[in-house]
């Protein structure tokens, strides 16, 4: 069994990539630092990467023998979101980008895994969504968290927000406008006399106006 502990840095030269072993790994399995898998020609390997490692799709890697092995991303289901509206497309990018959602950009498209509760939100912003297989190959960083998906408690807020948007790009007055007003007059008037000819007259009036505006 090849034991991977390696990632090449750099460059490498077109004729080592060509003779180099393949690796086809579905995105999932190109996260984990440690795996057992296959090697496209069979042969039996097992990665032990450093923590927190994301292969990316042609990666290169050796073995502790020397084998070169290239990393390539698999076939997988995934989402295609398209829009004619690239401003649309722009806000679905930020929505799923607030999500630490894994997203693979292309200049006219977004990619990203299959997932039933992001492909609400998607549509109710207003963009096309078209599964498909396909090798899912997202931008590099830091996701924090990982996945976050619909009953993640900031799902109400989203998806509130890719209604409004929606809303708001086919012409809907989404807005509610609650007033509420409280006014409370308290009048007092105290008048005291005492023998020792102190007379204190109060007088208090108080007018309270609270008006809460609040628009959805």
């Amino acid at each position: 069994m090849l034991r991977i502990e390696k990632i090449l840095e750099g460059s490498v030269a077109p004729a080592l990539r060509k003779r180099a072993a393949s690796l086809t790994l579905p995105y999932e399995d190109r996260c984990r630092s440690r795996l057992a898998a296959t090697l496209d020609d069979g042969r039996e390997t097992a990665l032990f990467l450093p923590r927190g490692t994301i292969l990316r799709h042609g990666a290169m890697l050796v073995a502790t023998d020397g084998t070169l092995v290239r990393v390539a991303a698999a076939l997988q289901p995934v989402m295609r979101v398209i829009c004619a509206d690239p401003l649309l497309l722009m806000r679905a990018a930020y929505h799923l980008g607030n999500r630490h959602t894994p997203v693979q950009i292309e200049a006219d498209a977004l990619q990203l895994e299959w997932d039933p509760v992001l492909r609400d939100m998607l549509l109710r912003l207003g963009v096309q969504v078209a599964e498909a297989q396909a090798a899912f190959d997202p931008e590099a960083g830091a996701y924090g968290g990982g996945h976050r998906h619909g009953h993640d408690a900031t799902f109400a807020e989203d998806h509130a927000l890719a209604q409004e948007a929606y809303a708001h790009r086919h012409g809907h007055d989404r807005s509610h406008d609650h007033a509420h007003a409280h006014d409370h007059a308290h009048g007092h008037s105290h008048s005291h006399s005492h023998s020792h000819s102190h007379s204190h007259s109060h007088s208090h009036g108080h007018d309270h106006g609270h008006r809460h505006g609040h628009e959805h």
